[in-house]
């Protein structure tokens, strides 16, 4: 018996895009049964959902992102703002499954301060950090990564207290 295999498209790490009709011949293999979408093109995912249809799952790669993904066929986000705000990011993927993109909606607008903050540098020391402020002790990140800066401390704190006065917390 063979694993199932989620891909992962991040070009930003790794200075190459796995493009639509790579996915449509990756997709024929029985243990590939979907990807962690992470290029930022929308368009690039549309062609990727219509040439793959049913046989590749496509999960949003990138918290902005997760609607516009969930629209063309995508079926949920593996997230970093879950890692703090798991239920928020559960109830706005079930509001979208569910027919109630009004609520989707504002949830993933609601979201866009705190995504991009979590973002403010190179992943994953701010959401290492955010961690470390609601009180799980994930200490500082290992080399050749860094703590985050003092001056976006400052900012993620701001982001989390505004999300979390929001929000359900």
């Amino acid at each position: 018996m063979s694993l199932p295999i989620i891909l992962y498209n991040v070009p930003s790490r790794t200075g190459l895009n796995i493009e639509p009709e790579t996915y449509l011949e990756l997709s024929k293999i029985d243990n590939i049964v979907a990807t962690k979408e992470a290029n930022g093109n929308i368009s690039q995912i549309a062609k990727t959902a219509a040439l793959c249809k049913d046989n590749l799952h496509i999960y949003s790669g990138n918290d902005d992102q997760v609607l516009p993904i969930l629209s063309l066929g995508g079926i949920g986000v593996i997230s970093v703002l879950s890692n703090i705000a798991p239920k928020f990011v559960h109830n706005m993927v079930i509001s979208y499954l569910n027919g109630d993109t009004k609520t989707a909606t504002n949830a993933q607008l609601e979201s866009l301060n705190l995504t991009n903050t979590l973002f403010c540098e190179v992943n994953p020391i701010p959401i290492k950090e955010a961690l470390n402020i609601v009180n799980f002790d994930f200490g500082k990140p290992r080399l050749p990564l860094t703590p985050l800066s003092e001056a976006n401390k400052i900012k993620l704190k701001s982001a989390m207290e505004d999300f979390f006065r929001q929000n359900y917390y």
